[in-house]
């Protein structure tokens, strides 16, 4: 086993259950380790500390227990079980739950294997690594898969290529890593409180669907009857459908890639919703929301990618939340509504919401707050790690 020792002091973050250990609180590393191998942490006096997967980058080290747990055959089925646990204690993974059919089973940090999601859609675990040690452990985490969901369980498909750290002589390809018999992807659609969404884990985003937006969709419900609504960054619409099931009079939804819009609308048809009260728009988020005459929309929703993917990006950031929220805060009829969110982990809710702050500041107008939104409970957060509450918003109610 390969040791790694910190240098003096720098051990008060494990103490702490932080599962991180970065490059610069090393003092020594005694062996040659590659690149997902797992390393024994020890202090600087020797004392044992953790074991982790090892990466040369920033985070040097991510924790995968503090015991020789670590190194048992059944590490992976072991934490995969106590993560399909919870979602089952959430009413979400144990059948019970009717109306929905996706959910997050593995949320990195949150549930204890750091670099590693699985998102589970109606009988398919789509995973992505993003550290090699998880990624060469995917067939492992493929295996453990199949023993807890058992007969339930259709496929495993890996789509790391692009999360995975590139390194010389490792060439993610996506693709599955198990097929039940009998089983096709071919025009597969998933459920989420009734609601009807295909999903494409080949060619979509992240791994597929937005699962993270699930409650702040189901709320956008709540308030969109009679409104005019206007989708921003709507990807495959998922806000655009709850709008108009909730009885929505109008919704435009906008974004830039034809092939999100072409799914959303394929989803509008699914839901029965293609009763022309919606229009898809394929052009800039942004550029759009400026040619939109005021008072045009009721309720407009602002959910972009991410604008900081590392803190060196957080200053340049905040400007852009800050103009984007400002336009909508203006562009939106008296009495109306925003929907606005951050998923850029590397701002914290109160930067993002002096920035909205900031923004409606700018308009002049007068912006109450009536909810405050974040990630559902399947995308837990490790009350040690902090960093992995990335998704932020605020309902505002504009005069």
């Amino acid at each position: 086993m390969i040791k790694v020792f910190l240098k003096r002091g720098r051990e008060e973050s494990i103490l702490r259950y932080h599962p991180w250990v970065f490059s610069g609180a090393i003092a020594e590393i005694k062996g040659h380790p590659a690149e997902g191998d797992i390393v024994a942490v020890h202090s600087s006096d020797g004392s044992f500390l953790a074991f982790g997967h090892y990466q040369i980058g920033t985070i040097a080290i991510r924790i995968l227990g503090y015991g020789d747990e670590v190194l048992a055959p059944d590490f992976w089925e072991r934490h995969i079980s106590q993560a399909y646990a919870m979602r089952c204690s959430l009413g979400l993974a144990s059948g019970s739950c009717t109306d929905t059919d996706c959910y997050r089973l593995v949320h990195g940090e949150g549930d204890s294997l750091p670099g590693l999601i699985i998102d589970y859609y109606g009988g398919v675990c789509v995973m992505q690594a993003h550290s090699v040690g998880m990624f060469r452990a995917r067939a492992r985490i493929a295996e453990a898969l199949r023993a807890v969901y058992g007969e339930a369980l259709h496929a495993v498909y890996d789509k790391s290529s692009g999360t995975v750290p590139f390194k010389a002589g490792l060439e993610p390809v996506d693709g599955y890593l198990y097929v039940k018999e009998g089983f096709s992807d071919k025009d597969f659609s998933v459920k989420e409180y009734g609601n009807s969404f295909y999903v494409n884990w080949h060619e979509g985003q992240k791994t597929g669907f937005f699962l993270d937006q699930r409650e702040n969709r189901n709320l956008v419900g709540r308030y969109a009857s009679g409104k005019k609504v206007l989708n921003l960054f709507c990807y495959t619409g998922g806000f655009s459908v709850y709008a108009l099931k909730a009885g929505a009079s109008k919704v435009v939804s906008v974004d830039s890639s034809r092939r999100a819009v072409s799914l959303l609308d394929s989803n509008l048809v699914l839901n029965g919703l293609d009763d022309g009260r919606h229009l898809s728009v394929c052009d800039d988020a942004i550029d759009y929301l400026k040619s939109v005459p005021d008072g045009e929309f009721d309720m407009i929703i602002v959910d972009p990618p991410a604008f900081a993917k590392h803190r060196g990006a957080i200053r340049n950031a905040l400007k852009a939340y800050q103009r984007l929220n400002a336009a909508a805060i203006s562009k939106v009829a008296p009495g109306g509504m925003v929907f606005t969110f951050s998923c850029s982990q590397a701002i914290d809710k109160e930067s993002f919401a002096l920035a909205v702050f900031s923004a409606a500041a700018d308009t002049g107008r007068n912006v109450r707050i009536l909810d405050r939104m974040n990630q559902p409970a399947d995308h837990a957060v490790n009350i040690y790690h902090p960093e992995g509450e990335y998704l932020k918003g605020l309902v505002l109610y504009v005069e």
